[in-house]
């Protein structure tokens, strides 16, 4: 069956005529057959956006389709603080002047973070490094005056200035992690740098704090094994073991019809336990998520709703988080790569910008990246916030990358600048991208004159893309091995496509139990992307041709715009 297309919903359409919904739902309400995308919204009293809106504000985190994105961004969607100055890069011997000052950033940040953190302060000029700066505490912010006027030249590579970091087939990990300025534990990267770069990228977990029951998706109270070691305001991790049966993988694929006859071991081995082939990131589920309150003995409330069932046959549990960084930031600063040449696909030497890995609650705001394989990278990262951000300079490979189970990240007021060198042939260029179980992303408020839409597999669920312009000419990707391109619940909302190119940003086609919602400047519906999953996907297109009353899916699910009539 055909995605639904209608330019107007009602409750009883998606819910149903009863008064009670479940996440099972099979949405036999709004399987209706499909009216044509071009039917005139004007005639509609209410447009579809509005009436999802009130949907899931009604579902209570668990509505079949639209993501629940509210609580994306650092400490569930605060602004981030403005710490005091407390030393500047200057005062441990860095100067403007062509002189390698990777010492002195280094020794800076590493003071301040030994004395309890605060702002490092980089004063205007163009500073000359030749390895990363190592955000290896938390509360530390680097701060310059200014994105046009301090500027951090990175005059190597991080295969040159840190070391190479190439898979079994000559692969660079360069070209999808690591930075110029990285946010990880000092013992995360040791086991990184133990394993050669070839293990796990996510958390280091502690203890067991508790076992947890069954629940639904949606559902904040749970009832555990015991609270003795829960605190309230503690960020812990949720950990769900992921049969071999793909049991967990079919739940987040939405339960489709197609998820039953999907060869999982075979198209997902990367995910599939006792495939052969699984990454071992990829063993367990992992959410973290901040303890709000314990109830009781057995009971404890966390901060945000499930974005998943917990079953009987995929034990939880929640962990301690082990070694991480918090509360730090980069801002008001261009990081500047030497210019050199994009190389083929996948081959990338590490000219990148800032990456984010095995962290909460931090920030880049204000930053510039140019030149770059890869300009801001989210790997197993939560709650970070980056806004008001540019990738400029000659074509790179991933302008933003959200993957390894990044959950609840927030990319908000950016820009992918026309590239000043070209995508080479042989090379390629994504733009935004989710992949690898990540849940609970948001793109917002942007523009692309590059890239496009990059869902890049492994099964990324509940995130979007809402309230963004672009020239829609990137591609997407990921490893066969990696499964499927989409998860349910991704929206695409309110987009602007100035080139008439829907490929990649159209997805009912292609997302199972997902919303692509006012997509304007194009009329074909089509994602151009091959289906992973046969049969009724129960997607949902709206809007189509229009711009949807609700103009910001994440503004809107935080109460920050109201409706219009």
């Amino acid at each position: 069956m055909p995605p639904i297309t209608h330019p107007a919903i009602s409750r009883r359409g998606l819910f149903g005529l009863g008064a009670a919904t479940t996440v099972a739902t099979t949405l036999a309400g709004a399987a209706r057959p499909a009216r044509a995308a071009s039917v005139d919204a004007v005639s509609q009293p209410r447009d579809a956006s509005a009436d999802l809106l009130e949907q899931w504000r009604a579902a209570h985190g668990c509505h079949p389709l639209v993501p629940d994105v509210s609580a994306a961004g650092y400490r569930l969607g605060e602004r981030p603080p403005t710490p005091s100055v407390v030393t500047k890069v200057t005062d441990f011997g860095a100067r403007p002047d062509g002189t390698d000052c990777t010492a002195a950033f280094n020794a800076a940040v590493r003071q301040a973070g030994e004395h309890g953190g605060g702002v490092v302060l980089v004063p205007p000029g163009t500073y000359t490094l030749s390895g990363p700066v190592w955000m290896h505490w938390s509360g530390v912010v680097l701060r310059g005056v200014g994105r046009d006027s301090t500027v951090l030249h990175f005059a190597r590579t991080l295969d040159d200035g840190y070391r190479p970091n190439r898979q079994s087939n000559g692969n660079s990990r360069w070209s999808w992690t690591g930075g110029q300025i990285w946010f990880v534990s000092p013992e995360r990267r040791a086991r990184s740098e133990a394993e050669d770069y070839a293990g796990t990228e996510g958390w280091l977990l502690g203890d067991v704090l508790a076992e947890v029951g069954a629940a639904s998706r949606g559902q904040r109270t749970l009832v555990v094994s015991g609270t003795s070691r829960l605190t309230p305001g503690d960020m812990v991790v949720l950990e769900c073991q992921n049969p071999p049966d793909a049991g967990l993988l079919k739940h987040l694929a939405g339960d489709v019809p197609g998820t039953r006859d999907y060869d999982w071991p075979r198209g997902a081995p990367q995910l599939v336990t006792g495939s052969g082939g699984q990454y071992v990131q990829y063993a367990t589920l992992q959410w973290p998520v901040r303890v709000e309150a314990v109830l009781g003995e057995r009971l404890v409330r966390l901060a945000q709703p499930l974005k998943y069932d917990l079953r009987p046959g995929w034990p939880a549990r929640l962990r301690a988080i082990g070694p991480t960084v918090r509360d730090a930031g980069v801002e008001h600063l261009t990081v500047r790569n030497e210019l050199v040449p994009q190389t083929a696909h996948n081959r990338h030497p590490g000219s990148n910008g800032v990456c984010f890995q095995a962290v909460h609650d931090c920030w880049a705001r204000d930053v510039r990246v140019e030149n770059c394989d890869l300009g801001f990278g989210l790997t197993s990262a939560k709650s970070i916030t980056i806004t008001d951000v540019t990738v400029g300079g000659r074509a790179a490979h991933h302008s933003f990358a959200c993957r390894m189970q990044s959950n609840d990240n927030l990319v908000e007021d950016f820009e992918i600048e026309r590239f000043s060198v070209p995508v080479p042939s042989g090379a390629i260029h994504h733009g935004l991208n989710l992949e690898g179980l990540s849940a609970g992303n948001v793109y917002r408020r942007g523009r692309m004159a590059e890239g496009t839409f990059d869902t890049h597999r492994a099964l990324p669920f509940e995130n979007a893309r809402t309230d963004i312009t672009l020239e829609n000419n990137g591609r997407v990707g990921g490893s066969a091995a990696s499964g499927p391109l989409f998860g349910a619940r991704m929206a695409h909302w309110n987009v602007r496509i100035t080139n008439g190119r829907p490929y990649a940003v159209t997805i009912a086609d292609v997302a199972p139990r997902s919303v692509t919602v006012g997509v304007q400047g194009v009329e074909d519906t089509s994602s151009g992307l091959s289906r992973d999953f046969s049969g009724d996907l129960e997607s949902l297109l709206a809007d189509h041709g229009s711009a949807p009353s609700v103009a910001d899916l994440y503004a809107a699910q935080r109460g920050q715009v109201p409706l219009s009539g």
